[in-house]
């Protein structure tokens, strides 16, 4: 099974992109929440850079996190799964080898 020279159907396109938008949006929200929260609690100069590094550091991980290749979604895919920002359920209308290796993946990622 190589997962990374997988075709994807116009349609199976379609859902991905609609799976990943609302993971990416899940994630975001996630961190303005945070980020409000932080900001609300400021009390001192240097509280305030601290929200700097935050912010620095969540853009990093957006960024390793979200990669739209389509040779990497399904490891994108089970990592957002993973972390709470993709229900499964959103990657109804893949194909069952696509989803399939997406479950193998999650698997791993469980014994790690």
């Amino acid at each position: 099974m190589n997962w990374n020279h997988l075709e994807w159907s116009p349609s199976e396109k379609k859902i991905a992109r609609s799976a990943y938008e609302a993971a990416r949006e899940s994630a975001l929200a996630k961190i303005m929440a945070e980020f409000k929260s932080k900001a609300d609690a400021v009390t001192t100069p240097s509280e305030m850079w601290e929200i700097e590094d935050f912010l620095h550091h969540e853009r990093q991980e957006i960024n390793e996190l979200f990669d739209y290749r389509y040779s990497q979604l399904p490891l994108v895919f089970a990592r957002l799964i993973r972390v709470g920002h993709l229900d499964e359920s959103r990657l109804a209308g893949l194909s069952e080898e696509k989803r399939d290796i997406i479950r193998s993946f999650l698997s791993f990622q469980s014994r790690e």
